[in-house]
């Protein structure tokens, strides 16, 4: 029930004691908490008051519970560690839910387990169903690419088209290929590339735009499978805290767009969205904006995603020099240059907020000067342009971010999975670049965080984590990799919280704690100050809280 509630009478930074006569009675407050607000102003405070989603007041336990009434829900914290609400600046959502329902080759480390796992799958999988994503890592096990040839004698009949767990490459079983009409007289299409042997017969492996062959002949999932694969990766995400995500999309979008508008009108989001669609569908993006707006708090859209280039570990990221193991290639770009650039040009014209993926040092050198053309070349606006990975950059590169207030979107679990082998590909000398976090903040940029899930775990604790130790999951860097590049337990936080907020242009309504902003918190099983940076990994969420809602609780 909806209750007025006059808030006028609360500071806006602290709250002072207050009769409860002052204001309605609120919904529900949480109290003897130990809360890291996020709010510079007030930094700490022991319980939040909620009415209608919002928070109405921070301070006190003793102050807080004065506003109670006896129809108010008094929820006692027993001192555990709160949090604004963890935002995730970059998955692919709906690709996540899906996923969780497949094989998952994500630590399988020897040939002999990827094939194991495949065969494992096929034996239940119904005659036609596609066995998909997977995201393996041919890292794991030295290096060498899978082919076809591991998989077919367990796959005749199930067509398998398994990801690299980057998304920029995957393989295909020979089923597959024949339904895409891949062969050895097949060419490399722009921006990708077919994997073949020596004989020129294709192993199975593609990259890049070569993906594209056999996206256009998997079928469509159903309306069944993506609202499924929704109501998982909701579950999923408010397990691990998160109470947004910016989604920047990958299949079946405008499909996904108007599922998510559906499930909001029912009332039934339990982690609030922002949507991105494919910068190709720039014209429709528009459109649609224009005939329905841009949402509201728990949905948003209007932002569009490009890519310049591919990435590290297929060898498709875009250098200015080439790869260390593969002097060959300095990487490939996904879209002929000029027309990116058009593209970019049309879509911010147009209103939409633009986010485009950089890897290699090229490619974000390229796309910062686009960008800086761009807000030279008109009226001032607030662009808020992103580089979605922003991973390999210049010193030149890592200096132009703040003036330009271009958002460093970045996921650091990457950080601590690509450590493990990217000196191989680009050397030392380059690798002082890669995944910057301190330099960017030292150079005043606006550096967000989140997991580019499926590829990396949805996982923000993990994620904190890889920020402040910069360990290997592998183990062998325990001081950290690339250690001065560590940032601090509290910037981390800012980068999962209220720099995503502004990533998003909800800057003071989400992402921290405080009288007027929107009810999203996480409870933790410890505090992130007090407990040894190797073990933040371990820190468990035990209750998460969206717009005033307890969507996930610990058992």
């Amino acid at each position: 029930m909806l209750r007025k509630v006059i808030r006028t009478t609360l500071a806006a930074v602290v709250l002072q004691a207050v009769s409860a006569a002052a204001l309605a009675a609120p919904d529900a407050i949480y109290f003897n908490a130990n809360v890291w607000t996020g709010n510079a102003q007030q930094p700490k405070a022991e319980a939040i008051a909620i009415d209608d989603g919002t928070i109405v007041a921070v301070g006190s336990s003793a102050d807080v519970r004065k506003l109670a009434d006896a129809t108010t829900q008094a929820v006692d914290l027993k001192g555990a560690f709160v949090v604004p609400g963890f935002i995730d600046n970059h998955v692919h959502f709906i690709n996540g839910g899906l996923a969780l329902a497949q094989v998952d080759l994500r630590d399988a480390a020897t040939p002999a387990e990827f094939t194991k796992r495949i065969a494992q799958a096929a034996s239940k999988t119904p005659k036609g169903q596609w066995i998909k994503d997977g995201n393996w890592d041919h890292e794991l096990w030295n290096g060498e690419l899978p082919t076809r040839d591991w998989i077919d004698k367990d796959t005749p009949n199930t067509p398998v088209f398994v990801s690299r767990l980057d998304g920029h490459m995957a393989l295909a079983n020979s089923l597959v290929l024949k339904l895409a009409g891949i062969d050895e007289k097949t060419p490399d299409p722009a921006g990708g590339s077919i994997v073949r042997d020596k004989s020129g017969r294709p192993t199975g492996v593609l990259k890049d735009n070569a993906l594209n062959l056999v996206f256009k002949v998997i079928p469509a999932p159903s309306d069944q499978e993506l609202s499924q694969g929704l109501a998982r990766a909701m579950e999923h995400a408010a397990a691990r805290g998160v109470t947004q995500v910016h989604d920047m999309g990958g299949i079946e979008d405008f499909r996904v767009l108007d599922l998510y508008r559906r499930t909001r009108a029912s009332d039934q989001l339990r982690v609030r969205i922002y949507s991105f669609v494919p910068m190709a569908e720039r014209q429709q993006a528009a459109g649609y904006k224009n005939k329905n707006g841009t949402g509201d708090e728990w949905l948003r859209w209007g932002g569009v995603k490009g890519f310049v280039d591919g990435s590290l570990g297929s060898t498709t990221a875009w250098f200015h020099k080439p790869y260390d193991d593969a002097p060959n290639t300095t990487g490939l770009t996904m879209v002929e240059p000029e027309k990116l650039r058009a593209a970019i040009v049309e879509s911010d014209e147009a209103g939409l907020h633009v986010a485009v993926h950089a890897i290699g040092d090229r490619a974000n050198d390229w796309l910062l000067d686009v960008f800086e053309k761009i807000e030279q070349g008109g009226p001032k606006k607030d662009w808020r342009f992103r580089i979605e990975h922003a991973q390999h950059l210049t010193p030149a590169a890592i200096k132009r971010f703040g003036p330009l207030g271009v958002v460093a979107s970045m996921q650091p679990y990457h950080a601590i999975d690509d450590g493990r082998w990217a000196q191989k590909r680009i050397g030392a000398e380059r690798l002082k670049g890669t995944y910057a976090f301190r330099s960017l903040i030292d150079s005043g940029a606006h550096l967000t965080f989140g997991s580019d899930w499926p590829v990396a775990p949805l996982d923000p604790l993990t994620g904190i984590y890889a920020a402040v130790t910069r360990r290997t999951i592998d183990g062998a860097n325990p001081n950290g990799w690339q250690p001065q590049q560590k940032i601090t337990v509290a910037e981390a936080l800012r980068s999962y919280t209220a720099e995503n907020a502004w990533a998003g242009f909800q800057e003071g309504k989400v992402g921290v704690l405080k009288q007027g902003a929107l009810a999203d918190f996480a409870v933790l099983s410890k505090d992130l100050f007090t407990v040894p940076p190797a073990e933040i990994d371990k820190v468990k969420v035990v209750r998460t809280v969206v717009g005033g809602r307890e969507v996930y609780l610990a058992r």
